[in-house]
């Protein structure tokens, strides 16, 4: 029988004892996933069409089903309801509506796995239960077609993020695509909606906004902003990431930027690794602090996705790798949950005290002639 020699065995040794802290911070500490795209999934392949979807069996199709979210110890999932930019000024807020049903009905559909919860505490109790802590997360401003009736019934449906824009620009907030700025950031009424999101208790989500809407969102802002699906722009400068200028006013917001695993944004190629992912993660404590700092995955929305990362199952990898770098479990527990929540708790105190101050919902109305809304709703 051949000995192996120590030096490997001892390496063998080390990491099986970061997985253990891994699998042991995930025991105690949430995790929670800023960006799931299953939902699009549904509809591309099922038509929503949920007697015929088997989450609980294995889905080699798709990088998510139930079996695989349990090895993944996924605590809470942001699940995105997303329509293309095609359906802007025609029929986004029906398209998202329908996408808003199917995450109700995912959820309703295995309630021994998912919990639907719309609020922090509620995170708490499923990861406590041993469910999938399930929120909606809106992902586009067209979804409410610039009118702030439609954002709280957006809320009302229990989306808690919404994206201010996705891959166009919508009549009041600037994208990073297309890179052409529109507004050169947020319009009068754009800042208008950050208010009304704050007053509700729904963050404010930055990805796939311009660098300058960016920063005027946070000037605005009272609540903690996220960033469900970005990485840092001084590693990948592709413009979908988080700028250094924009990640030093973090602390003072209470955002976090929950870092994504598509490949084109971690290292703008093609090829990326689970390092590739970590090493963004570092980049972000470096710059804006431990607490600012979390998980974003996009599985389910991307083509490609890193080495060591291929599907939901593989989170524990990531965080074994931050604590073979150093990162302590305190520390671990932060990225993967901690943060997130702590946020949310500080944007629902935000709501409340607004509440409490009896702050009316704001009632600006804008006429956008591309759309298919009147100019006026006569008798």
């Amino acid at each position: 029988m051949r000995s192996v020699p120590y030096s490997l065995d001892r390496n063998a040794r080390a990491a099986s004892d970061y997985d253990a802290r891994a699998e042991k911070v995930l025991q105690d500490t949430p995790l929670v996933d800023g960006h799931n795209d299953l939902p699009w999934q549904l509809r591309k392949n099922y038509m929503n069409q949920l007697e015929n979807v088997t989450l609980d069996k294995p889905n080699p199709a798709f990088h998510t089903d139930i079996p695989r979210l349990k090895k993944g110890r996924v605590g809470a999932q942001f699940w995105s309801a997303y329509v293309s930019c095609a359906n802007q000024f025609k029929n986004s807020v029906r398209l998202f509506a329908e996408q808003i049903d199917v995450i109700h009905r995912m959820v309703d559909k295995y309630p021994d796995d998912f919990a639907f919860v719309t609020t922090a505490q509620e995170i708490k109790d499923a990861h406590k239960d041993k469910k999938i802590a399930s929120m909606i997360g809106v992902e586009g401003g067209h979804a409410m077609d610039s009118s702030l009736d439609t954002l709280r019934m957006l809320y009302d449906m229990g989306g808690r993020y919404m994206t201010l824009t996705h891959s166009c620009h919508t009549p009041w907030a600037d994208s990073c695509t297309p890179t052409k700025p529109e507004h050169n950031g947020l319009t009068e009424f754009g800042k208008t909606v950050v208010k009304e999101m704050n007053r509700l208790g729904m963050f404010v989500d930055l990805s796939h906004v311009s660098h300058k809407t960016m920063h005027d969102v946070l000037d605005v802002a009272k609540a903690p902003v996220i960033f469900s699906h970005s990485s840092a722009y001084a590693l990948c400068n592709n413009s979908r990431n988080v700028p250094d200028d924009v990640l030093k006013r973090l602390p003072q917001n209470g955002g976090v930027v929950m870092v994504v695993f598509y490949n084109d944004y971690v290292t703008c190629s093609k090829n990326a690794t689970l390092s590739d992912v970590a090493d963004h993660i570092d980049h972000i404590k470096n710059v804006a602090g431990i607490d600012h700092v979390g998980f974003g995955s996009d599985y389910d929305g991307v083509p490609r996705v890193p080495e060591g990362l291929k599907d939901v199952s593989f989170f524990p990898k990531l965080v074994a790798e931050l604590l073979r770098r150093g990162y302590s479990d305190d520390e671990a527990s932060k990225l993967v949950g901690k943060n997130l929540i702590t946020a949310m708790e500080k944007m629902e105190k935000v709501a409340a005290d607004q509440r409490k101050a009896n702050i009316q919902p704001f009632d600006e109305y804008i006429y956008v002639n591309k759309t298919c809304r009147p100019i006026y709703y006569g008798l």
